[in-house]
């Protein structure tokens, strides 16, 4: 594959003010040289040093095609450790693939999605979870979501995976070589130090699989349901959050009756909003569906917004969702606070044992203690965000948990006295599930797989 020169348009195929066309490859000094003419005329970029600028113009023949800058990167100090040239063009949609076009006339091919990472991956610049995090980087939603792919491109993950199977490799070849000769290397006393360093590598990673549940939020976004009972004012909170007329608001009890979702982003964060219909007993068969329904999201809700209208008293209703949300993420808002309350933020407090928030979602009032505490629940409280190492890929993590079970297995065998020859079939069964999370030892077709997720000239 690098004895082909690659290209691509590296920017948004949308008229902009900048266009960027990047070449990667052994022939990439020689392309733009048939291309690119310098206002002297007699410049040969092949000949340039690394990492400059030039000034000059695109052509095909004799026609010029636009007014350029050039840039010139020379291997290994490149992105892909191959020769590299950057066209900044003209940002006309037209002009950027008519530059592309004369690109590949002239002897590159058109890069495959991702490509430009996948030679980086291939040729050692980069291993594969720091090759998915500049995909996470680039489809971040929010800045925590950006800080975690950052954090990953650095080598966050790469250097304490690379640290785990570098403790396990030595356990593996200590028995080994006890094994192969007993005689100068013994094994006596060794089990009380395998179960202690078993110990220490369960304990690391359980809490890397801990800290993937905060990645997954950080990257996917809370799913986020609001509950409470008919006209508590949840559609109206719907409609503030998101800045619009969502959702059809009445002074009718149970107005919404199937569920309506929303993105927004607070406080830094991606929330998924689903409003529901409003919890009560209903002989109404649309309206019982709807309740059902509001149940079944708020089971798998990261995060629960329960909407009291404080102006009257609780009910049964209130009742059952007080009981629902007990095991649950959840913030208490008492709406309605622009009327006269009946209801003490005490009194809910000590039924509910969550946070109680006043507001006035006619008035728009308490959204921003709403703000700052979902930033202190998801950030820097209970689910604390991390930032020396944050799992935010599902192939990661189930890698990870993998060599979570394999240790599992070690543990056990540990236990049952079984010989040491059985120690070293669980140490590289975690030894490997762990390689993987960084590309070590994966198959092509996986390979292929994670990088065609990527953009175009990526």
């Amino acid at each position: 594959m690098n004895t082909e020169t690659i290209a691509a348009i590296a920017t948004a195929l949308t008229n902009s003010g900048i266009g960027i066309i990047r070449l990667s490859g052994p022939e990439a000094f020689e392309i733009i040289d048939k291309i690119y003419v310098s206002p002297s005329g007699n410049k040969k970029l092949k000949e340039s040093r690394s990492h400059q600028v030039h000034y000059g113009y695109i052509k095909d023949g004799g026609r010029i095609i636009d007014e350029v800058m050039v840039l010139v990167m020379r291997a290994p100090n490149t992105y892909t450790r191959e020769d590299t040239v950057e066209i900044d063009c003209h940002g006309g949609a037209f002009i950027v693939q008519e530059i592309l076009k004369t690109v590949l006339k002239y002897g590159a091919r058109a890069a495959e999605p991702g490509e430009f990472t996948k030679r980086a991956f291939l040729n050692g610049r980069i291993d594969l979870s720091q090759a998915e995090a500049v995909m996470d980087f680039i489809n971040a939603k929010n800045q925590y979501a950006m800080e975690a792919s950052f954090c990953q491109l650095k080598g966050s993950v790469s250097n304490q995976i690379r640290k785990l199977r570098e403790d396990i490799l030595y356990q593996i070849a200590f028995i080994e070589s006890a094994l192969d000769d007993p005689e100068h290397i013994s094994l006596e006393g060794y089990q009380d130090q395998l179960e202690e360093m078993v110990e220490k590598l369960l304990e690391q990673l359980d809490n890397i699989l801990k800290q993937s549940e905060n990645g997954r939020i950080l990257t996917e976004g809370i799913k986020t349901v609001i509950l409470g009972k008919p006209n508590a004012g949840k559609s109206s909170l719907l409609n503030l959050l998101a800045g619009e007329e969502r959702a059809i608001v009445t002074a009718v009890p149970g107005t919404t009756r199937d569920i309506l979702k929303e993105h927004i982003m607070l406080g830094g964060l991606s929330l998924h909003i689903v409003d529901t219909a409003g919890i009560r007993d209903t002989d109404d068969i649309v309206e019982k569906i709807g309740v059902q329904k509001a149940k079944e999201s708020a089971l798998n809700a990261d995060f629960i917004l329960y909407v009291v209208d404080s102006s009257i008293p609780l009910d049964k209703n209130d009742t059952e969702i007080i009981e629902f949300i007990k095991d649950k993420k959840a913030v208490v808002l008492l709406n309605k606070t622009d009327l006269i309350p009946v209801i003490k933020e005490e009194k809910i407090r000590s039924l509910t044992e969550k946070q109680v928030i006043p507001i006035s979602a006619k008035n728009a009032e308490g959204i921003d203690i709403l703000e700052n505490a979902v930033k202190e629940l998801f950030i820097s409280g209970e689910l604390a965000y991390n930032n020396e190492i944050c799992i935010t890929n599902i192939r990661q993590k189930q890698e990870i948990k993998e060599a979570y079970q394999s240790m599992l297995m070690l543990k056990k065998s540990l236990k049952d006295g079984m010989p040491e020859d059985f120690y070293t079939i669980d140490l590289m069964d975690a030894y490997t599930s762990l390689g993987h999370v960084i590309g070590e030892s994966v198959e092509d077709d996986l390979i292929n797989e994670i990088f065609e997720k990527f953009c175009m000239g990526k």
